[in-house]
């Protein structure tokens, strides 16, 4: 049986605001998914399981006390605009960065749609960004670990907590991502996909090489 709307808000408790916030974006979704390619179109009828609840399944990871949270590579708003939504009440702050055009618009739109008050969408790539350092940083589906670890870092501190989905190759894509990169790590299991694993990282820091490379990049 295809999970639904109502098996989401079941499952996570969600306040009726949330809720309603969620079930907007899940509308307009459903609008410009019929004419743009936001999300894969065999995911569609089981979006609830495929995006939102594999979305939600990270803020349960969000350290208590964060207030700012920077998802990269946002695409149709998955996790960020699930995330934002969830923590609307406790005021977390959400920038969503997207440089793909109709994606940042749709964001936009979502955005406006759920009546959401602390999210901003930059529509650039992260590399061309600058920001504060968040408390934490998101990103699903956007790149093999070793590339996102370098999109992070240009935005984080070591502060910053890094929470990745990954899948079956997770294991592959860390000892590639040890060449350059320490890290804290934590591996969660992910409630929606077998076999796939959830990422969570702390105390990001370039290893000297890449340390002492970045280093003479500078002007």
């Amino acid at each position: 049986m295809t999970y639904s709307a109502y098996d989401f808000g079941r499952e996570y408790d969600v306040s009726r605001e949330t809720f309603r916030r969620l079930t907007a974006f899940d509308a307009l979704l459903t609008d410009w998914a019929s004419r743009h390619n936001l999300v894969a179109r065999s995911t569609i009828e089981d979006r609830w399981g495929r995006h939102y609840r594999d979305s939600a399944q990270l803020y349960a990871l969000l350290p208590p006390a964060a207030r700012t949270l920077v998802d990269i590579g946002s695409g149709a708003g998955f996790p960020g605009l699930v995330l934002a939504a969830m923590g609307a009440e406790r005021g977390l702050a959400v920038t969503l960065v997207e440089s793909v055009g109709k994606k940042a618009r749709f964001l936009a739109a979502a955005v406006e749609a759920m009546a959401l008050p602390n999210v901003q969408v930059i529509p650039q790539r992260v590399e061309s960004i600058s920001l504060s350092a968040p408390d934490v940083v998101t990103a699903r589906a956007l790149a093999q670990l070793d590339k996102l670890l370098g999109y992070a870092h240009e935005i984080a501190d070591e502060k910053t907590t890094l929470i990745f989905p990954k899948g079956q190759d997770v294991e592959v894509e860390l000892t590639q991502a040890a060449k350059s990169w320490h890290m804290d790590l934590e591996k969660q299991p992910s409630v929606t996909s077998p076999g796939s694993t959830i990422l969570v990282i702390r105390h990001l820091r370039p290893k000297a090489a890449l340390k002492g490379a970045q280093h003479r990049k500078k002007p």
